[in-house]
């Protein structure tokens, strides 16, 4: 299983969190996050996996933390390495089910990269979670979706917040994904900021709105 960061609430944890940090971070990346969202009366466990370390071609093939491959000219990534991660992300959330979670209190949560596999595993999950949390991402195959979603996560709620700047990951890209999944029928909040390929205080205000209505 995935190395990981656990923080766990004052009282015994009945929701799970697992967040996704993005290209050459690490699961401390989004610590900080935890009492910014200020919702400490709600009994989750936060879990900040990291990513495994690989060659990234756009990094020279130089070894960084990654949950997949990818090139410049490429709009997708390396699709075994996405389903790999995304693996790797079902063995936490069962990790939850065995202690005692129920899947509809877990939420998957992502920036960039991260929010790749968050969506990626949410949507074809056999189990119904909470929602998902993407920021700064982008769905990965849109297509292949169409057919390998799974009933459980129909109706899953989604929260996507972009950078109106974002120079990495236009937010034209961003609005596709969330065109998509509008069209295939789920719930998509959207929110985009005057910021580039970050996060601003706003949009964890926001985030923290959306976590208390699915949970």
């Amino acid at each position: 299983m995935l190395e990981h960061i656990t923080i766990e609430p004052e009282t015994p944890a009945d929701a799970s969190l697992i967040w996704l940090h993005g290209l050459g971070a690490d699961g401390h990346d989004f610590e900080p996050i935890v009492p910014e969202l200020g919702l400490s009366d709600i009994a989750i466990r936060y879990i900040f996996p990291h990513a495994p370390i690989r060659p990234v071609s756009i990094n020279n093939g130089d070894e960084m933390r990654a949950w997949y491959d990818f090139q410049f000219h490429s709009e997708r990534g390396s699709s075994d390495d996405v389903q790999a991660s995304a693996d790797q992300i079902r063995l936490i959330i069962d990790q939850q089910l065995d202690a005692g979670i129920q899947s509809h209190r877990i939420i998957l949560a992502g920036f960039s990269q991260g929010g790749v596999i968050a969506l990626h595993t949410a949507l074809r999950l056999q189990h119904r979670l909470a929602g998902v949390i993407a920021i700064s991402t982008y769905l990965h195959d849109p297509q292949g979706l169409e057919t390998e979603r799974h009933d459980e996560n129909l109706a899953l709620p989604i929260f996507m917040g972009h950078g109106q700047g974002d120079p990495m990951i236009p937010i034209m890209r961003a609005a596709t994904a969330r065109e998509n999944l509008i069209r295939l029928g789920y719930d998509v909040t959207w929110q985009d900021y005057p910021m580039a390929h970050q996060v601003c205080l706003e949009e964890i205000e926001d985030i923290a709105i959306f976590i208390r209505r699915i949970l």
